[in-house]
């Protein structure tokens, strides 16, 4: 499952279909384009005028076509993956300053849809630091924990000892160089947690593996999750017995349940009946849990040569180690501890700004279920006022299978995760079931966009299957950083907070470019369209065409592609997966800003020679010079589309087109030097550029037509919107109706579509069976249908 592979980004799959929408209107407006030219100058030359056939019209052919090329170059969108890459570049180069090491570039942008976060708790919500704060030793509950002295000293040698050997020997705790400082943990946590308590009982765990090194060790029973344990087999000592003896900490439910016996308040070994596992996990467990304190529990098992106590066992060479149910059972309870890993002080605001911007926050943890709740109310993940569904990993399981060892229904999970918060007690493939869950998802307007935080092996079928995989840096293993897309370098929630802020913002930058784009695609396209039919001639040579392409591609993607990102950006909802890139509100300046440009062409085209008292280009034959009037055209588009391209900056209605302009240099920048580059090509171009100089007068009536944008786009910022949204959400359910309705359909004809030869019996019960499906799936879906549209 680790080599699932993930689908087009989001991002990716609408830039696709918008860019194959908009190159087929491109090529049927050049193909018409070229075909009206060539037909009216064929009628008017060979039937109208009565001319005979002369290689000369080859050359009007050859400009038709031109112009034919030309309309389609301007209006296929080939600078949009250059926006794309520009934009992912320079984003991922940022957000190394922001601890995201972004390892595969679509993830950047993909982040900015994110729709729902499954997090680890340790490490990611909390500071990964942890202290023991509470015990239960000696059927006594420590709410502080106590002294050495306080306690059986054969009891604090076991701990010490169980603690000491029963760990990784690469965790260890390194004194702090200045004092007043928290000595440095090294590895494993949890296992710093307990040799932190050895340390504070003045006991050295150096000294006991000095004793017991890893040589010594006879047998390991790893921690994994499936058994949420660790166990170690050592030589016991002589004046114990010799033998072996085992070591055991892990979840104390789990271990509690494999303790017989544990030591009572006289320090003396007692049985450990069913009643009192239920008790402790009850009235000490769970007290600690709720408080968020992860709980371990310590025991122990000697295998003795001589007479064993009740609480021993004999040591005999027919003892199968590898039996672990046997080796692992019967043990004495010596101590459960309450671990405390804090929240860490900024996790609760980021997961507030998380929620603000429609992005659910769901933990998914291995801990007890009361632990992880505690965790989730400390960090604003549950709220008091919601009925959010808090599950183990065993109840999750249950609910989405119609059997225990049944496959999972998709429809009976999509009945859990939408209200589902906290996911404790679960297993890796309990993390990668609820996310491939989600992302497959049978809800309409329901598919989420998910991130996942990992840092085990484990954690690899979840992060690859994620829309976005993000590995812990500090605590992660190699295998979860090989299968993520992000590594966070501090292992810190609020680092995934920027990820999605800077992907939103490679997101609106895209958007941006498009909205700045799209509207010099129709007013290019619509202007040679028209001369084609009006004037037989394109009023936009082929390489003023190619300059303004110039601007619009490679230019304005660099510009519009290094904008920074701000709070703003977290204060709407994510896009998702079916939201339309182009908007309600960017298809209204599309249309609003080609409009007054068009318009304004159409004004300088036909009425020129009047407004300015220069000669009419529109009879300009093949070969003459360039004109001012068609120069002045070509002026005021290029100042239009400048001046537009401010306006693109802003793409959710905002009415300052100027707010944050300063932080944006290269933006400036690249403006400015266009601008000059304008002035220079209308003066100095000549033939090159069929542009001609203009006077003082005329190039203030250019800038006044471009600056005219600024106000115009205030104008159309103020259209109503409303009517538009109702119209697409209109065609959007149509759409979903139209769906039910195949599938009916689909029905209808699996249930005919069966051969003669198969017994009648058989087809009576396909048929039942399949009409069954119908309704529940017909159901399903106009449910949802409803629900969303309401």
């Amino acid at each position: 499952e680790a080599n699932t592979k993930k689908d087009k980004s989001v991002l990716q799959a609408k830039l696709t279909k918008l860019a194959l929408q908009i190159g087929y209107g491109g090529t049927v407006v050049a193909v018409l384009t070229v075909l009206i030219l060539v037909i009216r100058f064929s009628v008017e030359t060979f039937f109208v005028e009565g001319r005979s056939w002369s290689l000369q019209y080859i050359q009007q052919f050859v400009k038709f076509f031109i112009i034919g090329v030309t309309v389609l170059v301007v209006a296929v969108p080939e600078g949009l993956p250059l926006a794309v890459t520009l934009s992912l570049a320079y984003s991922v180069r940022k957000m190394m300053y922001d601890n995201n090491l972004v390892r595969h570039l679509h993830a950047c942008e993909t982040m900015g849809n994110a729709t729902a976060i499954c997090s680890d708790k340790t490490g990611t919500l909390t500071t990964n630091r942890m202290t023991v704060v509470q015990c239960y030793i000696a059927d006594r509950t420590y709410r502080r924990v106590p002294q050495s002295k306080d306690l059986p000293r054969h009891i604090v040698d076991t701990i010490v000892t169980l603690i000491s050997i029963n760990s990784g020997y690469t965790s260890k705790l390194i004194p702090p160089a200045t004092p007043g400082e928290l000595p440095k943990q090294v590895g494993n946590k949890t296992e710093c947690a307990l040799l932190g308590l050895v340390t504070q009982w003045g006991r050295s765990y150096e000294s006991e593996r000095s004793e017991i090194t890893e040589e010594h060790i006879f047998k390991v029973f790893t921690f994994n999750s499936v058994r949420k344990s660790m166990s170690t087999v050592v030589p016991g000592r002589r004046d114990q017995g010799g033998g072996y003896r085992v070591f055991t900490k892990g979840a104390s439910e789990i271990v509690l349940k494999k303790c017989s016996w544990i030591h009572s308040r006289n320090a003396e070994v007692r049985k450990l009946s069913v009643s009192d596992i239920s008790w402790i996990i009850s009235n000490v467990v769970e007290p600690m849990a709720s408080e968020g304190y992860r709980t371990l529990c310590l025991a122990y098992k000697n295998y003795v040569t001589d007479t064993p106590k009740p609480n021993e066992e004999m040591a005999s060479e027919t003892i199968d180690w590898d039996m672990e149910d046997n080796i692992v059972n019967n043990l004495t309870c010596l101590a459960i501890l309450g671990i405390e890993d804090p929240v860490r002080p900024e996790v609760p605001q980021a997961i507030r700004k998380c929620q603000r911007s429609g992005i659910t926050v769901r933990m998914v943890t291995g801990d007890n279920i009361n632990t992880a709740k505690s965790i989730a109310i400390k960090c604003g993940i549950l709220l008091s006022r919601d009925n959010s569904l808090v599950l183990d990993g065993t109840t999750f399981n249950k609910l989405i299978r119609d059997r225990p060892d049944g496959p999972v229904r998709q429809e009976l999970l999509d009945k859990v995760w939408p209200m589902l918060r906290v996911l404790a007690r679960s297993s890796p493939a309990d993390k990668y079931t609820l996310v491939k869950g989600m992302i497959e998802s049978r809800l309409f307007k329901k598919r989420e966009v998910v991130a996942v935080t990992g840092d085990g092996t484990n954690d690899g079928p979840a992060l690859k299957r994620a829309d976005v995989g993000f590995a812990m840096g500090i605590a992660g293993t190699d295998v979860a950083k090989e299968a993520s897309d992000i590594i966070l370098m501090d292992d810190n929630f609020t680092s995934i907070v920027k990820a999605v802020m800077w992907g939103r913002n490679v997101y609106d930058s895209i958007a941006k470019f498009l909205q700045f784009q799209l509207t010099v695609n129709v007013v290019a396209v619509f202007v040679a369209f028209l001369g084609a039919c009006a004037i037989k001639d394109s009023p936009l040579k082929a390489i003023q065409m190619l300059w303004v392409n110039l601007i619009m591609d490679t230019l304005a993607s660099l510009a519009l592609a290094t904008e920074l990102p701000s709070e703003e950006l977290l204060e709407r909802k994510p896009y998702g997966r079916t939201k339309p890139l182009i908007s309600t509100m960017m298809l209204v300046n599309i249309a609003g800003h080609a409009i007054y440009q068009i318009s304004i062409i159409l004004l300088v085209l036909f009425y020129g020679e009047t407004l300015f008292d220069i000669d009419n280009g529109r009879e300009i034959g093949l070969h003459s010079p360039p004109s001012q009037h068609f120069t002045i055209i070509f002026n005021a588009f290029v100042m239009m589309t400048l001046f537009n391209e401010i306006n693109a900056r802003k793409i959710h209605g905002q009415r300052n087109v100027f707010e944050g302009l300063t932080r944006n240099i290269v933006f400036i920048v690249i403006w400015t030097s266009t601008f000059i580059l304008q002035i220079i090509i209308v003066e100095f171009g000549g033939t090159a550029f069929s542009t001609t100089n203009l006077t003082l007068e005329q190039w203030v009536w250019c800038f006044l037509f471009g600056s005219g944008e600024l106000l115009w786009g205030q104008v159309v910022i103020s259209f109503p919107t409303h009517r538009l949204i109702k119209y697409r959400t209109k065609n959007s359910k149509e759409k979903c109706t139209q769906k039910l309705e195949m599938l009916e359909k689909q029905f209808e004809t699996d249930e005919d579509d069966f051969s003669d030869d198969i017994p009648k019996g058989q087809i009576l019960w396909i048929r039942g069976l399949t009409r069954l499906q119908h309704q529940v799936c017909s159901f399903i879906i106009s449910q949802k249908l409803q629900n969303h549209f309401n």
